[in-house]
């Protein structure tokens, strides 16, 4: 090939990847970088002056209480979701499998809700889980003869109640994955089965189910790392009340490095924050793969 048809098909390519690149080196590989340099600093965010504190902010770290109930909200926050998020979509994508004349519009209604932006649903789930007598949820109780109940405004429930709004946002979108896998499982399986004489239920523990592992790998892992990071449904339901008692990690990240001025310990509990979420992750792999090796 002639060396300048190469050397321009390389500009090309060049000019193609360079964009990207220049993206991923501004917008993650520096702030990931800075922000692990700041980790280490007493910087505030707004003056100049920085003075470099070594281990100090890390320490600090595991002595503050509301970063534990930070960590304690996200945790139960994220198991709660992926647990009943899955739970209810595999059944969920196995019903709607089936040959049933309204399946479509049935998939269409329980996807509907994945699509809605987290603040919007927020803010909806806020109004009909208000303590007022707009409350819809409350009226409908009443309606019913039961007392009301302050859905958000009662430390014990609270995060439970934005839990189950989640649940009911994002079991659509898990259902949604679990369908495409279910397209992809040969009816040979199920018919060679039958010839067995095996019934439903075992047709889904010893078929449906372990095809179905590399959708529960994704949906867990997705539904877990999406858990630990929430911010905006919270904020806009709770804001992270009452008291501190749905304050997740990302809140009390934002609280900290921003809102009290204390960029560098931000950066620390950042820091901290990335290697939880890619200790779990890992654990969660680990566990999956092994039970994909046992199965198969």
């Amino acid at each position: 090939m002639n060396k300048g048809i190469q050397f321009r098909r390389d500009l090309v390519f060049i000019g193609f990847i360079l964009p990207a690149f220049l993206g991923y080196l501004i917008f993650y590989l520096y702030p990931m970088l800075a922000t692990f340099l700041y980790s280490f600093t007493d910087w505030t965010g707004y003056r100049k002056e920085i003075h470099f504190v070594g281990l100090k902010n890390f320490v600090k770290l595991f002595q503050d209480e509301d970063v534990t109930i930070g960590i304690k909200n996200s945790v139960v926050y994220a198991l709660a979701m992926t647990i009943f998020q899955n739970g209810l979509a595999i059944p969920l994508a196995v019903a709607l499998h089936r040959p049933l004349k309204t399946r479509n519009l049935l998939r269409t209604i329980f996807f509907v809700p994945a699509i809605l932006s987290p603040m919007v649903v927020g803010f909806l789930w806020s109004y009909i889980m208000s303590a007022t007598d707009h409350g819809v949820l409350n009226q409908v109780l009443v309606s019913f003869g039961l007392n009301k109940v302050n859905w958000l405004g009662n430390p014990k429930l609270a995060l439970y109640s934005v839990i189950f709004t989640q649940v009911w946002q994002w079991t659509g979108y898990a259902m949604v994955i679990y369908l495409a896998n279910l397209q992809g499982i040969s009816k040979e399986l199920y018919e060679s089965a039958g010839i067995d004489g095996t019934n439903g239920w075992q047709n889904f523990w010893y078929i449906t189910l372990p095809m179905l592992i590399p959708s529960i790998t994704f949906n867990t892992v997705m539904s877990m790392i999406g858990g630990l990071k929430v911010f905006d449904v919270i904020f806009a339901m709770t804001n992270g009340g009452p008291g501190h008692a749905t304050e997740t990690i990302v809140m009390t990240l934002i609280t900290k490095g921003i809102t009290q001025a204390q960029y560098g310990y931000g950066s620390a509990f950042a820091v901290v924050f990335s290697l939880i979420i890619m200790l779990i992750t890992f654990i969660q792999l680990r566990v999956l793969k092994r039970w994909e090796e046992k199965l198969f």
